[in-house]
């Protein structure tokens, strides 16, 4: 039962941060290669409520916070800027 309350809430808080639909991945990536593929991608470490923690979550590893369609192999494809970040 915790469980479940626990990804319940950890899904809202994600969809807060990046968009339903295809760009609904937050991960922490290296970089982003002309707002396409998010490169070194990884999820991020701590939990993110909205942007600005996702900011901070990814920047606590060295990272910029990207909404993504899917990971594959370190990567993200079809990357976005999440909203509420710099």
């Amino acid at each position: 039962m915790q469980f479940s309350i626990v990804a319940l809430f950890a899904t809202g808080a994600l969809a807060a941060v990046c968009p339903t639909g295809i760009y609904s991945n937050p991960l922490c990536c290296v970089t982003d290669v002309f707002g396409v593929i998010g490169q070194n991608c990884e999820a991020p470490k701590s939990a993110i409520f909205d942007g600005l923690s996702f900011q901070n979550a990814c920047a606590a590893v060295g990272l910029d916070p990207l909404c993504c369609v899917a990971p594959v192999a370190d990567q993200g494809i079809l990357c976005q800027i999440p909203v509420g970040t710099q």
